[in-house]
């Protein structure tokens, strides 16, 4: 059943979505929807598995079908809820269901838009600017944006690997003591398990020099139940810590994400948004500042 909150009357509203397209068969318990480790376990990864909820078009069938080669296909059933049956147009489903323009190339296409990997000097990590660095921490996602620039690594099926040497990473950190401020990414840092992200943590926290940590993730938005009061515990104890998340649609602030964030500033950690610009979301721009506002 879909169920919102107003806030103070004013008529803007967090909405839920459980059970959504899980609703057949009596639903999912509730303990296991609130799983995090259930609701990556349980990711929309085929098109057996999208046709059985959405209707799609020819672009997106064809996109599916050629996932394997670029990026893959896995939408948490959270964010999945947030996708309309039959509007391939939308601009949530657009950011998660691959498309066949995703095939398409061009003469001005970059591997590796951003010019990561020639600043690499050691794998994994991506020292550009004299005083931070681009930890990249793992390839793996809760979902996968189809914008991704990323792309070549992320997932496990793009035409790279990465193959960060912690290790080594940590050992380029401790000799270079003009690094300040570290950004965890990949990847979404924020899937490892507690005990691995409080070991990450700690040891970057034993480096004297880095007075900064930061964590780039859309786990709040694909993945909120990631955000228990045990993570938070364990986010608080590395201050200061910052964590830039990613928001691209009002829709996507459901009351599932509010009190994921909540929990997150509650436990002292500075919020802030990278969300994405792309013409499927222009529409939506208005809106977004609306309830950004609120």
């Amino acid at each position: 059943m879909i169920t919102s909150v107003s806030e103070n009357g004013d008529g803007k509203k967090f909405i839920s979505h459980v059970p959504g397209y899980w609703s057949r068969d009596g639903g999912i318990a509730p303990e296991l929807w609130n799983d995090w480790k259930w609701q990556l376990k349980n990711r929309v990864t085929s098109l057996a598995q999208l046709e059985k909820h959405l209707e799609l078009s020819d672009e997106e069938r064809s996109g599916v079908l050629l996932s394997g080669d670029k990026l893959a296909l896995a939408v948490t059933p959270h964010f999945f809820n947030l996708l309309p049956r039959d509007n391939p147009e939308d601009a949530i489903r657009r950011q998660v269901i691959p498309r066949i323009e995703e095939t398409w190339t061009s003469p001005y296409d970059m591997a590796d838009p951003c010019g990561e990997d020639s600043h690499m000097p050691v794998p994994g990590l991506v020292h550009r600017y004299p005083d931070r660095v681009l930890f990249l921490v793992t390839d793996r996602c809760a979902s996968y944006c189809r914008y991704c620039t990323r792309s070549r690594v992320v997932s496990g099926v793009g035409e790279q690997e990465l193959h960060t040497n912690f290790e080594e990473a940590f050992r380029y950190l401790e000799a270079h003591t003009e690094v300040r401020d570290v950004l965890l990414s990949g990847g979404d840092a924020l899937i490892f398990s507690d005990d691995k992200l409080d070991k990450l943590l700690s040891r970057l926290r034993s480096i004297p020099h880095i007075e900064f940590l930061r964590i780039g993730t859309r786990v709040p938005i694909f993945l909120p139940q990631r955000i228990t009061r045990e993570l938070c515990a364990i986010l608080a104890k590395y201050h200061p810590l910052w964590m830039s998340v990613h928001v691209n649609h009002p829709r996507e602030l459901t009351i599932e994400v509010k009190h994921a964030l909540e929990r997150l500033a509650n436990a002292g950690i500075p919020l802030g948004d990278t969300g994405e610009i792309s013409s499927a979301l222009d529409e939506c721009a208005c809106e977004s500042s609306a309830r950004a506002d609120d």
